[in-house]
C-alpha cells in the first residue's frame, strides 16, 4: 500500500476539547425549563437525560440544523409548527457556543497538536473538515509556535506566530455543503482541495458519523476515542481507534498503514 499524501482532521473532539457537548446540554435545559416548559411533561428530555453517550450518538460531527433535529427527535421534544422548535434550539445552541469560546473555555488536546507537527513534518498534507461553523474561532486562538516551543518540538514547520488555522493546507470546515456527515462530501472537498486521491487520505475524527464519512469516501480513518465510545468508533469502520494519537505506530504509518504502536 502506499504511504499516505494526506491527513484530514475533525476539529471538535479532536483538535480541541470543545464547549459544544455543553452549549447542546445547558441551551436546551434553558429552552426546557423557560420557554418550552408547557411541553417538558409530553418528552422523555430531563437534566440527566442528557449523557456524553446521548451527544457522541445522536449529535457529535453533525451540522447545527441537524445536530438540533437529532436531539429533540431523540427526547421526543415536539414541533407543531415546522422548523420552530429546531431553529430556536440551534440558535440559542450557537450563541452559547460562542460565548464559552470567546472566555476561552476550551484547549487544545497536546496530542493531536503533537501529531498533526509530525504527519506535516513528515511531507504529509493538512485540512481541517469540520461541520462546525465556529471552527475558525478556535483554530485561530491556538498558537502552534508557543506550544512547540513549551513541549520542545524542534519542527521547520512551525514558523513564530503560527496559529493552528494558519498551520492548514486547506480549510473547508463550516460551508453549507449539500450532505452532513455521514455522507463523505465534505472529506471528498477536503482530499480535492489537497490535491490528495482519496485513497491516499486518512481522516482522523471522534465521532461515529465521522468515521462513516471517511469510510463511505474511500478514506482510512483513525477514531480517537476522548470518551467511553471506543465500541462506537469500532462499529462505525474505523481502521484503529486510540484514545491518545500518541499511540498511533509512526512506523506503520510511514508504510501506508494505520495501526496501534507496541505498548
Amino acid at each position: 500500500m502506499p504511504s499516505f499524501q494526506g491527513a484530514i482532521f475533525d476539529v471538535d473532539g479532536v483538535l480541541v476539547d470543545s464547549p459544544h457537548e455543553k452549549a447542546w446540554r445547558e441551551s436546551l435545559r434553558d429552552l426546557m425549563e423557560g420557554e418550552w416548559s408547557d411541553v417538558a411533561d409530553r418528552t422523555t428530555w430531563s437534566p440527566d437525560a442528557f449523557t456524553p453517550r446521548v451527544y457522541e450518538e445522536e449529535m457529535s460531527g453533525k451540522p447545527r440544523m441537524s445536530g438540533a433535529r437529532a436531539a429533540l427527535e431523540y427526547f421526543h421534544v415536539p414541533d407543531d409548527e415546522e422548523e420552530s422548535r429546531v431553529a430556536e434550539y440551534a440558535e440559542r445552541k450557537q450563541a452559547m457556543v460562542v460565548r464559552l469560546i470567546e472566555a476561552g473555555d476550551f484547549h487544545a488536546y497536546p496530542d493531536a497538536l503533537r501529531f498533526i507537527i509530525t504527519v506535516k513534518d513528515d511531507g504529509l498534507r493538512v485540512a481541517a473538515a469540520s461541520s462546525s461553523k465556529n471552527a475558525k474561532l478556535f483554530l485561530r486562538k491556538i498558537r502552534l509556535d508557543t506550544f512547540a516551543q513549551e513541549q520542545g518540538i524542534a519542527s521547520a514547520s512551525v514558523r513564530p506566530g503560527l496559529t493552528l488555522l494558519d498551520y492548514f493546507d486547506a480549510d473547508v470546515s463550516g460551508r453549507d455543503f449539500a450532505h452532513g456527515k455521514p455522507h463523505p462530501e465534505m472529506f471528498l472537498t477536503a482530499a480535492h482541495e489537497l490535491a490528495v486521491a482519496p485513497d491516499a487520505a486518512m481522516v482522523i475524527e471522534d465521532a461515529p458519523a465521522g468515521v462513516e464519512a471517511a469510510r463511505a469516501g474511500a478514506m482510512a480513518a483513525i477514531g480517537v476515542s476522548r470518551a467511553d465510545d471506543a465500541a462506537l468508533l469500532t462499529r462505525a469502520g474505523a481502521d484503529v481507534v486510540v484514545t491518545s494519537l500518541d499511540q498511533v505506530d509512526r512506523t506503520a504509518l510511514a508504510e501506508g498503514r494505520l495501526k496501534k504502536a507496541p505498548a
